[in-house]
C-alpha cells in the first residue's frame, strides 16, 4: 500500500500538532526549534494546529483537499506524533489516517517507548492501519539500542529507522536480523553548529543494510561533511545533491 518510501514520486507534509521536547543529544539543534526561536516563538509549546484535519476536508466538489497523488505524507515533521501532550487528539488523527488507505503517512518518531501503549484500540496486527508507516529516529549507538530493540517488536507493518543526525557510527545488524525493518535512512546534521558526519560511519551502515538486504538511503550529507582525511562545508541547498553523487543507496530488486 502507497508504494515503496525510499522512492515515493509525490510527497506532502501534515502537521497535526506542533511543538516539542528535547531528549536525547540529536535534538540539540532541531531545526524547528531554531526557527521558533527566531520567529520568538516557544517550541516547547505543544498545540493543535490548524491544519490538524487535513486528511478529511474537501473542496467544494466533495473531493478531498489532500489529493491521492500526493501519494506520501509526512506526518508531525514539527513535533513527535507520540509526545504526552497530543495524547487526547491522537485517536482522531489515527481515525482520519485510517480512512485514507489512497495515501500512505509516515511518522517518524524518537519515542519508540510510548508507542505500543497509544495505537488505537482496534490497530491488532497493524493490517487495518497498512497505509501508515512508523520510522524509530536514532543518531548513536547508545540510542539505537535505548529504542531499537523494542520497536522491531512491535505490531507495525511497515517499520523503519532513520539515522538523523548521524553523529557517529551507528550498529544496527542485529535489529536488521529480526527482518521487521522495511528500510534505513541517514542524514548528516544541518545548521551553523552542525557537528561533524563522517563517510566512512554512512559506508558502515550502508554495507550493515546490504547484508541484511535492506534498502538503504543517504539522504543528507550534513553541513559538516567529513570525507577522508578533508572536511566540507556544504549549504542546505547542497546537502542532498552532494549524498546522491556518493553513490550509496541500496536498493533491494526483485
Amino acid at each position: 500500500m502507497g508504494g515503496d518510501i525510499m522512492t515515493a514520486s509525490k510527497e506532502f507534509v501534515w502537521n497535526p500538532w506542533h511543538g516539542c521536547h528535547r531528549i536525547s543529544s540529536g535534538c540539540r539543534y532541531c531545526p524547528v526549534f531554531q526557527k521558533d526561536y527566531k520567529y520568538g516563538r516557544n517550541p516547547n509549546l505543544v498545540f493543535k494546529t490548524k491544519s490538524f484535519d487535513l486528511p478529511a476536508r474537501m473542496d467544494r466538489t466533495h473531493h478531498y483537499r489532500l489529493d491521492p497523488e500526493d501519494h506520501l505524507v509526512h506526518t508531525c515533521t514539527t513535533s513527535d506524533f507520540f509526545l504526552p501532550e497530543a495524547d487526547s487528539w491522537r485517536d482522531e488523527a489515527w481515525c482520519m489516517m485510517k480512512s485514507r488507505p489512497d495515501l500512505t503517512f509516515l511518522i517518524n518518531t524518537k519515542r519508540s517507548d510510548r508507542i505500543a501503549d497509544h495505537l488505537p484500540a482496534n490497530w491488532g496486527d497493524g493490517s487495518a492501519y497498512a497505509n501508515i508507516r512508523i520510522s524509530c529516529c536514532v543518531e548513536s549507538q547508545y540510542t539505537a539500542d535505548l529504542r531499537l530493540g523494542k520497536f522491531v517488536t512491535l505490531p507495525i507493518l511497515h517499520k523503519s529507522i532513520t539515522v538523523d543526525p548521524m553523529l557517529g557510527p551507528v550498529r544496527i545488524s542485529k535489529y536488521l536480523q529480526s527482518g521487521e525493518i522495511e528500510a534505513v535512512s541517514c542524514s548528516g546534521e544541518s545548521g551553523p553548529d552542525a557537528r561533524i558526519c563522517d563517510f566512512s560511519w554512512v559506508l558502515s551502515l550502508m554495507l550493515e543494510c546490504v547484508g541484511s538486504n535492506v534498502p538503504f538511503r543517504f539522504e543528507m550529507t550534513g553541513s559538516n561533511f567529513r570525507k577522508g582525511n578533508e572536511v566540507y562545508s556544504l549549504s542546505k541547498e547542497n546537502q542532498s545533491a552532494q549524498a546522491t553523487k556518493a553513490c550509496v543507496n541500496y536498493r533491494v530488486c526483485g
